[in-house]
């Protein structure tokens, strides 16, 4: 069996997270797309859209899809964890004969960073959507998606013409809440 993990915060999931989704389906050699939403990122110190909410959209979007899983293992965590724990989880459960890890190319500058970086390397092979015409080395696998949408900018302007069909209202109507919300803690 082979393998691919696609993991983020997905907050909120958008038309770039279904194109990663859509060429890994298409050009990767694989039996199954593991989805796998943090929790929180070891990278980040909060999340806008609650850890259920999250998983309630990415299965909205791609739940029912042929050859994709949904996993809520780390959200199940309640904590960051470390993409090789995650891994480590996959390769317990399945034994692939291969593990492809997909990540965006804006993370291939801090990738080094990563927990148990070099045994992470010795465990997945590596694919990268690429992303904001970042150059992507050629030691890994590119997956030529050239999307340029940003969670971040969904989230503050609330234009939400990049989110996925599926849950287009539904993103807008809760951040438009949580705005509200610290509009009054504000005040």
């Amino acid at each position: 069996m082979k393998i691919a993990v696609f993991g983020g915060s997905f907050d909120p999931p958008h038309k770039g997270h279904n194109a990663v989704v859509m060429h890994s389906l298409k050009n990767l050699d694989i039996d199954k797309l593991i989805i796998m939403p943090t929790f929180i990122s070891p990278f980040k110190d909060k999340f806008l859209a609650d850890e259920k909410q999250r998983l309630s959209w990415i299965k909205k979007i791609w739940g029912s899809m042929k050859k994709i899983e949904i996993s809520s293992f780390e959200i199940d965590q309640k904590k960051p964890v470390p993409s090789i724990i995650s891994v480590n989880h996959i390769l317990k459960l399945y034994t692939p004969e291969k593990l492809y890890f997909i990540i965006g190319a804006d993370h291939l500058s801090t990738l080094h960073l990563w927990h148990n970086y070099q045994e992470l390397c010795k465990k997945v092979e590596f694919v990268i959507a690429q992303r904001d015409n970042i150059e992507i080395p050629k030691k890994f696998k590119n997956l030529n998606t050239q999307i340029n949408i940003s969670s971040t900018l969904i989230r503050t302007t609330l234009e939400v013409e990049e989110v996925c069909d599926e849950i287009k209202e539904e993103v807008k109507e809760y951040y438009l809440k949580l705005q509200k919300i610290d509009t009054i803690k504000i005040n």
